[in-house]
């Protein structure tokens, strides 16, 4: 009760807090574009999600330590080899998933993100990272609120990747083969399209986007090896909240989590932060349930 005075006597805290969120969110926002496309696609969901987004970081905290711009050489060095990682990946364990079951993928796609965070663990150590981005911090309202340069960045990232997937799903022909693939796979195989190169190009480019949000992250906040699975979690809420296929759900549903979440944490306390963030992945996943039994019930 009394942090929610607090946010009553001080609205220039909530607007702060609304900000962040919103901010946040777009990083959210980022790593559930690929989950959807992979999702969509091949039917597969990615629990290595948030270890493509760690690797990212390491490669944007190596660029800044050998005196490179983390923003401007980190981002698109990460995104490239997380590409190569991503069709690697596919090539050696991910096509022997697509057309099986959804709990088959979940085993598998959990197996690579241990390995993944092991390998990490292995080569980086377990120290906390961070890549500074050097960008510093914009002030409004005489000093009320302040934000992250760097942040304003991801959340413009966000909205241009996403015109830039929409317009590349919609109009380029590997985006229609993708496209003609999620539909139908079987169909798209007897018109020609090569599906198995669909599906690599497609978790490579799931992987590369994830490669861009780790090193955005690690120039925002901090990594470590095994600081994967929040982005996985909140990336599968956000796809789950806002259906596959449909990018303003994606932007929308993360903007919304990263609010909440950030409010959250100052009325609940920071420590209650993970936890809320799992009960409202309890009560999406219980919504979800009952909207598809009612509307089984209808069709009967």
């Amino acid at each position: 009760m009394d942090n929610i005075s607090i946010l009553i006597q001080a609205p220039e805290l909530a607007l702060q807090l609304a900000i962040d969120g919103i901010l946040i969110g777009s990083m959210f926002a980022l790593a559930a574009y690929g989950m959807a496309l992979v999702w969509g696609v091949m039917n597969i969901i990615n629990i290595a999600q948030g270890e493509f987004v760690t690797l990212g970081g390491f490669v944007a905290v190596y660029t800044a330590q050998a005196g490179l711009d983390p923003l401007l050489v980190g981002v698109p060095l990460a995104a490239i080899l997380l590409f190569f990682l991503g069709w690697s990946t596919y090539r050696v364990v991910i096509f022997r998933l697509v057309e099986r079951d959804l709990f088959t993928s979940l085993l598998a796609t959990f197996g690579i993100s241990i390995f993944l965070q092991q390998i990490a663990n292995e080569i980086f150590g377990a120290d906390v990272r961070t890549a500074e981005s050097g960008m510093g911090s914009l002030v409004f309202m005489d000093g009320m609120i302040v934000v992250g340069a760097v942040k304003i960045l991801a959340f413009v990232a966000t909205l241009i990747l996403g015109g830039l997937l929409y317009g590349f799903l919609k109009h380029s022909r590997l985006g229609q083969a993708i496209r003609a693939t999620s539909q139908n796979a079987r169909a798209a195989r007897i018109l020609g399209v090569h599906t198995d190169r669909v599906y690599a190009t497609t978790f490579a480019l799931n992987a590369a986007i994830c490669g861009a949000v780790g090193a955005l992250v690690a120039m925002t906040w901090f990594i470590h090896p095994f600081a994967g699975l929040p982005y996985t979690l909140r990336s599968f809420m956000v796809v789950i909240v806002a259906g596959l296929g449909n990018l303003l759900g994606v932007i929308g549903a993360a903007f919304g989590l990263g609010v909440a979440e950030n409010y959250a944490g100052f009325l609940l306390g920071a420590e209650y932060q993970n936890a809320f963030v799992f009960l409202a992945l309890v009560g999406i996943l219980v919504w979800r349930n009952l909207r598809l039994a009612r509307k089984r019930m209808y069709l009967q």
